[in-house]
């Protein structure tokens, strides 16, 4: 299965050029024989320790690296102007070259066309609920009432997909 779904920072990883460009980025740093990251100023990001996060349903690993000293580099206000010690840059390499792949896919002809069908698609029940149904706007106000109304709405989309089903089910018996 191929990956066409756009992740959050999608626009401006592919529009932003500074942002893209940035050379302080961590994805961004250069890699040396060993396999450590060097910064612009030429300093090397040595391999700390991989760590699990478990903060969400799937978990993931993220590798921690961390400076030898920042101390008294030129690039130390752009590169980490927050950091009183050492930058430390923890990196997820897996979800790094999903996103590359993403970034590829949905550059490609075929994903700048699926980009353009879905971007002129409604949303499933929406899209039924505003065309089939001729459901354009909300007719009350205040946060009560508004909840009220959509509730009474999706009700009576849940009853018309019911009645559909139990249609379907005595036509073919």
């Amino acid at each position: 299965m191929e990956k066409y779904m756009k992740f959050t920072m999608f626009k401006k990883e592919t529009s932003d050029k500074k942002y893209h460009e940035n050379p302080y980025r961590a994805v961004n740093f250069k890699r040396d024989e060993n396999g450590n990251l060097i910064c612009p100023s030429g300093k090397a990001f040595h391999f700390k320790s991989k760590q699990h996060v478990y903060k969400n349903k799937y978990g993931r690993t993220e590798e921690i690296y961390e400076c030898e000293s920042c101390e008294g580099c030129q690039y130390k206000n752009e590169c980490c102007p927050k950091a009183t010690k050492s930058r430390i840059i923890r990196m997820n390499q897996e979800l790094t070259s999903i996103h590359q792949e993403v970034i590829t896919n949905l550059e490609s002809i075929h994903g700048a066309l699926l980009r353009m069908n879905r971007s002129i698609q409604s949303e499933g029940t929406f899209g039924v609920l505003k065309w089939d149904k001729s459901y354009k706007r909300l007719f009350r106000r205040g946060e009560k009432n508004v909840i009220l109304e959509l509730t009474l709405i999706s009700c009576g989309f849940n009853l018309y997909k019911y009645h559909n089903k139990r249609q379907r089910i005595e036509l073919a018996a």
